[in-house]
């Protein structure tokens, strides 16, 4: 046993002082001194972080630095079986390049979030999420707590604080870092168009559980594992109005929303009485 922990009194010490170790990959949460304000952290190069959001609230992500790469799942909170489904977030709104106005929809045919703003270049519904293999084979490394950690795993590691697990990983959002679709069916990497404090303003239409991974982007063509911290504030906010133009677009929104709608009737309507479910 090392002198530093031979002793209760010792490792008491020994603990507390990591406090102030410098790790850039740890997250930082910051204390909540502002108004209406749920969440307010920086999730760093390799990191991740999960939350619940209720209904209403207003999800911002900024990219200070103007390099970050953020892989994102989405929930039904109260009903995690419920969550994003990519190819129908495409084939329901006839388009796979998300942005300003467009929604995050369920398997169920339901709107989770909604972009309300978007000043980012763009973002990959394409592509998939890093994993062990693809990390040790670009970067040498690919363990979920090693230099370069994989997005799968790390996804693993936040989903177990919200009694999910890897088996709940699906496919993801990639927020930040763009890819086109070229005639013959090839990618164009597009990631690094994106500015310096760029932001996406997500509107959650559900009580969402949200995780994201801060990890470089699969087609990244650059052989160093670089991505930069990603800024995260989320601020409570009204439910969306039913003349919303995000809501009344096209006939498709209008029915994700009367989709999600009617599951806020339904459990509405089944809560036992003198409390709610």
């Amino acid at each position: 046993m090392s002198s530093e922990t031979a002793t209760t009194t010792a490792a008491r010490a020994h603990a507390r002082a990591q406090a102030s170790a410098a790790d850039e990959r740890f997250q930082r949460t910051v204390p909540l001194t502002e108004p209406n304000v749920l969440w307010k952290e920086t999730v760093e190069a390799g990191n991740y972080s999960v939350r619940v959001l209720p209904r209403g609230t207003r999800l911002h992500l900024v990219d200070p630095e103007g390099d970050t790469s953020v892989q994102l799942l989405v929930f039904n909170h109260h009903q995690r079986a419920e969550r994003l489904n990519v190819p129908d977030t495409v084939k329901v709104q006839w388009q796979a390049y998300l942005g300003a106005g467009q929604l995050l929809l369920s398997d169920m045919g339901r709107v989770l979030l909604s972009f309300e703003s978007d000043t980012a270049a763009g973002h990959d519904t394409f592509n998939a999420m890093s994993n062990r293999a693809w990390n040790e084979a670009k970067y040498g490394d690919g363990g979920v707590h090693g230099p370069t950690p994989n997005a799968r795993d790390r996804f693993a590691v936040a989903l177990t604080k919200a009694g999910l697990g890897k088996r709940d990983v699906g496919p993801s959002v990639n927020l930040f870092k763009s890819v086109f679709v070229e005639p013959d069916g090839s990618f164009t990497w597009r990631g690094d168009e994106s500015p310096v404090g760029a932001e996406v303003v997500l509107r959650a239409e559900m009580d969402v559980l949200v995780a994201l991974t801060v990890t470089p982007h699969v087609l990244d063509p650059r052989t160093d594992y670089i991505v930069s911290p990603l800024e995260i504030t989320a601020r409570i906010g009204a439910p969306t109005a039913e003349d919303d133009p995000i809501r009344t677009a096209t006939p498709e929104s209008q029915r994700a929303y009367e989709n999600a709608e009617d599951w806020f009737r339904t459990r509405t309507e089944l809560a036992p009485v003198g409390g709610s479910q």
